[in-house]
């Protein structure tokens, strides 16, 4: 199937980009007091002042039964007495499944470690989302669902004892081998189910279907507070905070080298500020997403209103993410002030989208941005992204601006790559300069790209695919070649 033609919205958009482009400098100061806007909108609950320990309700360190149920219980009691904290205190607490409720804080102290079981019986069948496709599947290690106000904090860790589900992935560098199960069959059994239309209530999976659960998941939640801990090794997305609102994440250390192990996924979120974290991840440190494919449009669910700042990524593929199940659309987020230094960051940026998935991502501003090393490129806008142009829907990428990014050592600048019938809107990259670069960018469908004052190598560059070291190669593509 050939992907649709631009709409004549769209083809417009493109070609007035080019020519109001003067204007577009005042524009991006007004932009920026929309991030403030978010910052101001989005607020952290707050609880009542009562506590119940965990220890009070029949916890024993070593004991997964009596913890399981201890943190259950104390959780029905803060819920039903109004909202409170829920504390678990210094030492090593192994549980099954977590249900939070509204109006519950789980703070875990400092030198508290909660340890996930890998039994999978231990984690009940629940409505869900994986992937950005809804089902019936495990549930996450920790859950809420249509809950109001509802954290975790604290100075503690969260396990997820990832390494005992990672072979399920099917990676043998994560111990899988010939003979072992993995969740190939059952992830493309319930992508095909999406693309049928098949009910939710019957995309049924767990025993035999090894599809891993995510870490930490509030689903249709309003009000939520993620502050200081330490999620580490999750079986598959770390923090997943899904059709939610209002969301909060700060000062959390994410760690796990797995696969799929992104660090924060907000999906279909409306207003989320995610400040002063450190993401050190296996896949994506922050993924933006909306559905994938037929489920994303079913749902229609955008993902909007982020705010992304002061943070600091280490390994992972992408630093900050947009893609690629982004079929319901990503539009105003905001990224300034953070640092990605890793020879394991495969990029800094990177929008990923196809004609599979389409969706329109818009609206995306990012400002002083500090990279020291990435492996690829710092910049990647790319439809190629798996099935490509394979697909009847068009992914649309506009008004994008990239203010004063330094870059130490990056491979290449950037990789902008869109479809024939699916050009890269508005690109700006202002007031940037990028060092150690090697390689030739390579722009194909981007004719909206502009260059402010951008230097590559201590030089100006004015056409990122004839800039180049000393020791680069010679070009990659030309600007709108394939």
């Amino acid at each position: 199937m050939k992907v649709q033609n631009l709409s004549r919205r769209d083809l417009l958009a493109t070609a007035a980009a080019l020519v109001v482009a003067p204007t577009l400098a005042k524009a991006a100061s007004d932009d920026w007091s929309r991030a403030a806007a978010i910052r101001r909108s989005v607020r952290a609950p707050s609880f009542p002042s009562r506590i119940w320990d965990i220890v009070s309700f029949g916890a024993v360190e070593g004991d997964v039964d009596a913890t399981s149920a201890a943190i259950a219980r104390a959780i029905q009691a803060c819920a039903t007495a109004g909202g409170g904290r829920v504390l678990v205190p210094q030492g090593r607490w192994p549980t099954g499944a977590i249900r939070l409720r509204s109006r519950v804080e789980l703070h875990l102290a400092a030198g508290a470690t909660l340890v996930f079981s890998t039994d999978p019986a231990r984690y009940a069948i629940v409505a869900t989302r994986w992937e950005g496709v809804e089902l019936m599947n495990y549930a996450p290690l920790v859950f809420a669902d249509g809950e109001r106000d509802v954290a975790i904090t604290g100075r503690g860790t969260l396990d997820g004892q990832g390494k005992a589900w990672w072979s399920w992935s099917s990676g043998p560098q994560f111990g899988w081998r010939a003979g072992l199960p993995n969740q190939l069959k059952a992830r493309q059994a319930l992508f095909d189910m999406a693309e049928r239309g098949v009910p939710v209530a019957e995309r049924v999976f767990g025993e035999g279907d090894y599809l891993r659960p995510m870490m930490v998941q509030f689903q249709n939640c309003t009000n939520v507070l993620v502050e200081g801990v330490t999620l580490r090794d999750s079986p598959c997305w770390t923090l997943h905070p899904v059709l939610c609102r209002n969301v909060t994440v700060r000062d959390v250390t994410f760690i796990g080298h797995g696969p799929n192990t992104d660090g924060c996924d907000p999906e279909s979120v409306d207003g989320m500020v995610i400040e002063r974290c450190t993401f050190d991840c296996g896949d994506d440190c922050i993924a933006i997403k909306s559905g994938r494919n037929a489920d994303g449009r079913r749902l229609a669910k955008p993902t909007r209103n982020i705010l992304i700042q002061d943070c600091v990524m280490k390994d992972g593929h992408g630093g900050v993410v947009i893609g690629s199940e982004v079929s319901g659309g990503v539009d105003n987020v905001f990224v300034q002030r953070c640092h990605m230094d890793s020879d394991q960051l495969w990029y800094a940026l990177r929008f990923k989208n196809n004609a599979m998935r389409g969706g329109v991502i818009q609206d995306i501003y990012a400002r002083d941005i500090t990279v020291g090393r990435v492996s690829r490129a710092a910049i990647l806008c790319d439809f190629n992204y798996e099935e490509g142009a394979r697909g009847g829907f068009t992914p649309v990428l506009r008004r994008v601006r990239i203010e004063r990014m330094r870059a130490r050592a990056a491979a290449q600048v950037a990789d902008l790559q869109g479809l024939p019938n699916a050009a890269l809107g508005e690109i700006v990259i202002s007031d940037c300069r990028f060092d150690g670069v090697t390689k030739p960018s390579v722009v194909a469908y981007a004719p909206a790209l502009r260059l402010e004052r951008v230097t590559v190598n201590g030089q100006r560059a004015t056409d990122l695919t004839s800039t180049q070291s000393k020791s680069a190669t010679p070009s990659l593509a030309a600007p709108g070649s394939p």
